[in-house]
């Protein structure tokens, strides 16, 4: 007789606790070194340099994000979404661009905003901005693109979000937003935590420090491994991609390289950490500074957590125009910084 106390699917087991970061970067490698083995610690070099130029940025973001978790500071964010509909739409882009809202975090806080009867509107607002910038991506991106453009993603963030919530007032009565929830919406997620009181000296709990310290670690971790991944992707794109390619094919001016970026980067996005460093060597290659901004847009809010966020909570036709708003806001901030840059 079988023993039917063993685990039926140990390899299936095995494979869910592989970090498939971590062993797509392996088997990155493993290629390369098939191919092209003088290529190998080169490659490891630059990456491990380019890494280590980030360093400072990827500490303070940690520091900031596990003390704000720590302290119980999002609490400030609790009455954001009380009063008028357009005071609600502007400040839901606000606290969506500007907030460290994790994917996760971002279905149980909407969740709980639609069913405590917040406008679509606002909701929408905070959806269009929260995916493209928090503390962390700022730090990252200032470090990799430049402050300027780091500021420049922040202000498209905020007025995305603030277009795109308007558009949902506009229409609110047409059928395309007319009872836009599914019929059940889920409240939990991997972020479900209670929330703490405020208090900034949270260094003198136990608990406050426990979190702070998980808190670090987790995002350390998080942004450790994609930014490894991310400057590896940059290395072999150097080695391997012409230049001349690159600036034929998203280079030069017009609309045509930002249409072009505004398309590719919905569906080939990985994800706001990832991207910056991947930006930083194709702009290096002569892309358009302009195709850039539209890819990063477009890119992070069609991510998969982001979309993901969206797609548990409205129906399919709230959810193509969250993805038409991200489109055609894409390209409007990859041209206004293309004439800018």
């Amino acid at each position: 007789m079988a023993d039917l106390t063993q685990n039926p699917r140990p390899l299936a087991t095995a494979w869910g606790r592989i970090d498939k970061v971590a062993l797509t970067g392996v088997l990155i490698l493993l290629t390369v070194a098939v191919f092209d083995t003088p290529a190998v610690v080169p490659t490891i070099e630059e990456m491990l340099e380019s890494f280590w130029g980030t360093l400072p940025y990827i500490l303070f973001a940690v520091v900031a994000i596990a003390g704000m978790k720590a302290s119980g500071s999002e609490r400030l964010l609790d009455g954001a979404f009380q009063g008028r509909e357009t005071r609600m739409i502007l400040i839901g882009a606000l606290v969506g661009g500007l907030s460290p809202f994790c994917s996760c975090q971002v279905i149980p806080f909407v969740a709980a905003l639609l069913a405590a009867g917040a406008p679509l509107s606002a909701v929408m607002a905070f959806w269009l901005s929260s995916p493209l910038m928090d503390p962390a991506m700022f730090a990252i991106t200032a470090g990799g693109l430049g402050f300027d453009f780091a500021v420049a993603k922040t202000v498209a963030a905020v007025m995305l979000g603030v277009a795109g919530g308007y558009a949902v007032k506009l229409m609110a009565a047409t059928p395309v937003f007319a009872n836009p929830l599914k019929a059940q919406i889920r409240t939990g997620g991997c972020c479900g935590a209670k929330k703490l009181s405020l208090d900034w000296q949270f260094w003198k709990e136990t608990e406050r420090l426990r979190i702070f310290r998980d808190s670090g670690w987790s995002n350390l971790v998080f942004l450790g491994k994609w930014l490894m991944l991310a400057y590896l992707l940059q290395a072999l794109l150097i080695a391997y991609v012409p230049a001349e390619f690159v600036a034929t094919v998203i280079g030069g001016d017009g609309v045509g390289p930002v249409l072009l970026a505004t398309l590719v980067g919905a569906p080939a996005y990985l994800n706001g950490y990832a991207a910056v460093p991947l930006l930083e060597g194709l702009i290096g290659q002569g892309m358009n500074p302009g195709a850039a901004m539209a890819f990063v847009i477009a890119g992070g809010i069609s991510s998969i957590p982001a979309a993901v966020a969206v797609w548990a909570l409205v129906k399919p036709r709230v959810f193509g125009a969250y993805i038409a708003f991200a489109l055609i806001g894409a390209f409007a901030a990859g041209l206004a910084w293309s004439a800018m840059a």
